[in-house]
Formats: structure tokens, C-alpha cells, sequence
């Protein structure tokens, strides 16, 4: 706030500032969903279940959407971003498929259900840490173009 109101920037300067303004929100969204996850993990007694999911795979696709869309804005790099917000589709599909994997372990075993429901609900705060990934894309495109996805060019 005070490079806002000591040095006044206008134009593309202005652009990166909101913009890092706006990626610090969604950044630490995707911090409190980390911490969530530690805390949910710590309860998970069944690890059966959680070795015959996919959120190993889906934790690793959206912690490299993170870092990816935060080097794509170090490098304002409009390209590495785009791949980022493709990249979305991938955990949004892991997703589809850890919550298919764990009705099938539920229906097995009934046993297992209260840690596949706390398996689902990392699997859910990976998928909207995808989704702030993608956000942060979005911005970084809008940071080197001015023009912000799903505005229209006049």
C-alpha cells in the first residue's frame, strides 16, 4: 500500500501490483487448504485406503500448478500460464477419479468410511488449490496483457 501511495504507479506497474495484490489472497487460501490437509492427514487411520487412491498424484499435479503459476509470474511468462490453467483439467480429473476410488473402497468395506470421507475432503482442497493455481495464472496473463480472462477486448 505504501508503494501505491508514495510512488503512484500507473499503467503496466499498476497492473503488477494489483496483481501481486491479488495473488497474496489466493496464495493464502491455498495455505489455510494446506493446513488443512496436515490436519485432516493426522487423523487418517486407515492407510489402506489412502495407498490405493490417487491423491498422491493429484497432491504432486497441484503443488507443480502452484509453483508454475508463481514462476510464470516471475518470468511474465503468458504461455507457462496458460499451461497452468490447462494443467487444471488434470487435477479436476484426479479428482473425478480419487472420489470414484473411494465409493468403490466404501462399498467394500464400510468399515473405511470415516477415512474415506476425510480422504475426500484432501482431495477437495487439492482440487480448489488447482482452482487458486489457476487464478493466479489468470492474473498473470492480465499482468503482462491488461486484459483479463473473460473480459472483452473494446
Amino acid at each position: 500500500m505504501k508503494l501505491l501511495l508514495r510512488q503512484q504507479p500507473v499503467a503496466k506497474d499498476l497492473r503488477v501490483v494489483s496483481v501481486a495484490l491479488k495473488m497474496i489472497r489466493d496464495m493464502e487460501r491455498i495455505g489455510d487448504q494446506a493446513a488443512d490437509i496436515a490436519e485432516i492427514s493426522r487423523h487418517i487411520e486407515n492407510d489402506n485406503v489412502f495407498g490405493r487412491v490417487h491423491v498422491k498424484e493429484m497432491a504432486e499435479a497441484a503443488i507443480k500448478m502452484v509453483t508454475d503459476s508463481i514462476n510464470s509470474f516471475v518470468a511474465r511468462d503468458v504461455a507457462a500460464a496458460h499451461k497452468v490453467v490447462a494443467d487444471d483439467d488434470t487435477v479436476d480429473g484426479l479428482f473425478l477419479e480419487v472420489r470414484r476410488e473411494l465409493v468403490a473402497a466404501l462399498a467394500e468395506n464400510s468399515v473405511v468410511g470415516e477415512s474415506c470421507i476425510d480422504i475426500l475432503m484432501i482431495a477437495k482442497y487439492l482440487e480448489r488449490i488447482g482452482d487458486h493455481a489457476t487464478n493466479i495464472a489468470e492474473w498473470v496473463e492480465y499482468s503482462v496483457t491488461g486484459v483479463h480472462v473473460g473480459e472483452s477486448v473494446e
